[in-house]
């Protein structure tokens, strides 16, 4: 495999050949890991990059995309559709997935989840986008409405539509009756998204309440395959 061919130009280096100094200089980037990460998972559009970077200007992300394609490790074709264009990894931006997977791996065992690390609906646009076990969902449309009292600059409340392939997180609400109200600390619901904790216990000490259908709810959580992390190593967490 060849090596990524860089434009220095304009480039602030560590003026050192260590591989570890080179390689930073290029992933050590706010956002820049990021990016990757959701690249990882398949060629995607600009948009959906911007969705899965909460925070993420669109003038930053322009420029993080730049120069990801300036060191060989993005490259672009045209959008099946016919409008704008799918961003992919090279060999190169694809043989990162072991480096991610190690700082998650390592944040995972050493670092707590805090309540500024928690976005719900972070939590939710991944768990409808990646982790949506969509052969377990009902037949007919739900409606849950979820609401973060820890959290309410951050868009609480949130609604999700679990209707298979039309599944979608709403910052508005739908216009549809709610089946499901759920209400939850915002750091319970990412640990179990996370495999810290399970729905049972996070019910039984009142972190996550859920009214309505009783059917509907006790299969909410197998509507999630649940974070890749899942069989990490994990720290402690509430008891």
């Amino acid at each position: 495999m060849g090596s990524a061919r860089r434009d220095t130009r304009g480039v602030k280096t560590y003026g050192q050949y260590c591989p570890i100094a080179r390689a930073s200089e290029i992933l050590a980037q706010r956002w820049t890991p990021i990016i990757v990460r959701d690249l990882l998972s398949g060629p995607t559009t600009y948009s959906k990059l911007a969705d899965g970077a909460p925070g993420l200007s669109r003038t930053l992300l322009t420029t993080r995309l730049r120069e990801l394609q300036s060191v060989g490790l993005v490259e672009t074709t045209p959008s099946p559709s016919g409008k704008g264009s799918l961003y992919r990894l090279t060999g190169a931006g694809e043989d990162l997935g072991d480096v991610l997977l190690a700082i998650g791996n390592w944040g995972e065992r050493w670092l707590e989840v805090a309540p500024e690390h928690a976005d719900p609906g972070f939590v939710l646009d991944s768990w409808c986008n990646r982790y949506l076990a969509t052969d377990k969902l009902p037949q007919r449309r739900v409606v849950a409405r979820f609401d973060f009292p820890d959290q309410p600059k951050r868009g609480s409340p949130l609604w999700f539509i679990f209707d298979g392939d039309k599944s979608e997180v709403c910052r508005k609400p739908p216009g549809f009756e709610e089946d499901l109200i759920v209400t939850a600390e915002s750091v319970a619901l990412a640990e179990w998204h996370l495999g810290r904790t399970e729905w049972v216990h996070a019910l039984h000490q009142e972190r996550i309440q859920v009214t309505g259908s009783r059917r509907l709810a006790k299969s909410l959580p197998t509507w999630n395959r649940r974070s890749n992390w899942i069989d990490a190593e994990h720290p402690p967490v509430h008891t």
